[in-house]
């Protein structure tokens, strides 16, 4: 656990000494449904995925699209081409508008809403639209040329050189168990809970203020098609490992692959004022690490500790906790190194539940925390604290610190 106490909770920010023209705030924000691969969304594109997302915060903040400074989005398996700049277009954005593609793999949605705010911290009353998106569906086939010119086709990039080991994910997830000591039981028990709360969280709506309506094939979608009520504790000893010939991660206990789109309006403090948002989340600092390859699901945890360190913040006094649960192994595992315990985190579920859209996941996990901030606020009148994390292939964790407030 990290030493310290929580200066921040609960603190007004007009009682702060910041330069509210740099201080970075998360106004907005708005998804896609997220939808398994090859599934209900696979007609769109990933800009067809993104566009709707990026033309909604824009009406929902009453910001003319030629006062967007840049549009930051993050992207894992497409096709390049810079889809944040065709995206933008499509939405509607005036050509004087840029837009930049990162790639951090899994890490991309999250980076690109750190990159945002840094660039808000270093200018003055700047607007971004940050987020991420991926359509693993249409994502196009790739290889690499031989010396002969044949093609050889791969499944995935490779994402360190051979000396540092390259596991597939699902086999990094068996290491982290082995390495962390994460039962199968424990983990089977996460990952039914996690199905259980995105369904109840379905059922008391808290999805829909966020998610914007897609029409694909002629089809209005507007919800999530991962989460199973149908899912029992009897089940889950039933699955076989999927990785590994005797291993405890399995295909109940480890997300799948969805489509999906996700992003932000961030922008300065003084500048959301004028703009008459009433709240947001202040985004205090970011931070990312690099870990073992061979260990790359405990990413996460070393760059959210450093971070809470230099914020002088205790781990376990973060009210609300948004993990990509890419796999319940290395979610409990990051946890537990943080001395958060796994019940709190991921409060209607996460990525077990509602699937992993790679380049979409960070900025998910964004939009989530500012739906529960509010629904908080709104019922205990408080500022919470908030923490997104979310681990990265290659051996890499990202980590975002915010806080709700008023404004």
């Amino acid at each position: 656990m990290i030493p310290g106490r929580n200066p921040l909770a609960d603190v007004d920010t007009s009682s702060r000494r910041i330069d509210e023209s740099r201080q970075p705030v998360i106004i907005a924000a708005r998804r896609s449904p997220i939808c398994r691969a090859h599934g209900t969304l696979k007609h769109l594109r990933a800009a067809d995925l993104l566009a709707p997302v990026l033309a909604t915060l824009l009406d929902s903040v009453d910001v003319a699209p030629a006062d967007v400074d840049d549009v930051i989005i993050g992207n894992a398996v497409g096709g390049g081409g810079n889809v944040a700049r065709f995206a933008a277009l499509q939405a509607g954005l005036p050509v004087t508008v840029p837009g930049l593609t990162v790639d951090r793999q899994c890490g991309s949605g999250l980076d690109a809403v750190a990159l945002a705010s840094r660039l808000v911290a270093a200018g003055s009353d700047t607007l971004y639209l940050a987020g991420g998106v991926e359509s693993i569906s249409t994502a196009p086939a790739r290889a690499n040329r031989l010396d002969d010119g044949e093609l050889d086709f791969y499944s995935r990039a490779t994402f360190v050189p051979p000396q540092f080991g390259d596991p597939d994910m699902g086999v990094a997830a068996e290491n982290v168990a082995r390495a962390f000591g994460v039962t199968r039981e424990r983990q089977d028990e996460y990952a039914l809970l996690s199905h259980q709360r995105a369904v109840e969280a379905v059922r008391a709506g808290s999805f829909e203020g966020e998610i914007v309506p897609l029409k694909s094939n002629g089809k209005l979608v507007d919800s999530d098609d991962g989460p199973k009520a149908s899912l029992r504790a009897s089940m889950m000893p039933r699955f076989p490992a999927a990785f590994v010939p005797g291993g405890t991660v399995t295909a109940a206990n480890s997300c799948f692959d969805a489509d999906a789109a996700s992003a932000v309006v961030i922008t300065s403090l003084r500048r959301a004022r004028i703009l008459g948002a009433p709240d947001g989340l202040l985004v205090l600092g970011c931070d990312t690490a690099g870990v073992d390859p061979e260990l790359l699901g405990i990413g996460a945890a070393y760059a959210a500790e450093r971070l809470l360190t230099n914020h002088s913040v205790a781990a376990n006094s973060v009210d609300l906790v948004e993990f990509n649960e890419a796999f319940a192994s290395q979610t409990i595992a990051c946890l537990d190194h943080l001395g958060i315990n796994p019940e709190r985190a991921n409060l209607e579920g996460g990525a077990l539940a509602l699937g992993h859209g790679f380049g979409a996941s960070g900025a998910v996990l964004v939009t989530r925390l500012l739906a529960q901030a509010r629904s908080r606020h709104a019922i205990q009148g408080d500022s919470p604290l908030a923490l997104a994390m979310i681990s990265i292939a290659g051996g890499m964790g990202t980590a975002a610190l915010m806080q709700y407030s008023r404004l």
